[in-house]
């Protein structure tokens, strides 16, 4: 019983679509936002930014380790020799270099992230404002993002090869 109340149900829905939508029936499509994000020029771009920084921090934390090692060494090899004074006055500053390690290298990771969000953020704006007018454009009825939630999309709804050439070509501009 409850089958066929469903089966009815989904018959009267999809009789609704199409009768909202004429005898063509909807234009529909979807696009792979990551695909977009990873292959327009702007999300090279802000890869490369990104890469440029990591490799800016990854410098300066390779410094830090080293500075913090050879401290360490220091402190094992004099311990026996230092006074009692001495050795943990060499402690607390080894402590002291490793705390201000950790924040710095939590610190960069915190602004990688901020940075790798702020420029996703801005190339999904201006890749939502060319999709709504490639839409426009096309006459497509809906645009859906791809996600895991999408069960099967047929390849020939797929625009997002499409989008990507607006949205890199509207960026030379």
């Amino acid at each position: 019983m409850k089958r066929i109340v469903a089966a009815v149900l989904v018959s009267l829905s999809l009789m609704a679509v199409s009768a909202a939508f004429g005898a063509d029936g909807a234009k529909l499509g979807y696009i792979d936002m990551q695909k977009a994000l990873n292959l327009s020029d702007a999300g090279k771009e802000a890869k490369e930014q990104l890469a440029a920084k990591v490799k800016k921090y990854q410098d300066e934390i390779n410094s830090k380790q080293e500075e913090l090692k050879k401290l360490k060494d220091d402190l094992e090899k004099q311990s026996v020799l230092l006074s009692e004074s001495a050795r943990s006055a060499k402690e607390k500053d080894y402590q002291q270099k490793l705390k201000e390690f950790q924040r710095f290298t939590k610190d960069a990771q915190d602004e990688l992230q901020a940075k790798d969000e702020e420029f996703t953020k801005k190339i999904i704006e201006e890749l939502e404002r060319v999709i709504q007018d490639f839409g426009r454009k096309n006459g497509y009825t809906f645009i859906f993002v791809r996600n895991e939630g999408m069960i099967f999309a047929d390849d020939k709804a797929d625009v997002t090869d499409e989008v990507l050439k607006n949205f890199n070509a509207s960026r030379k501009k």
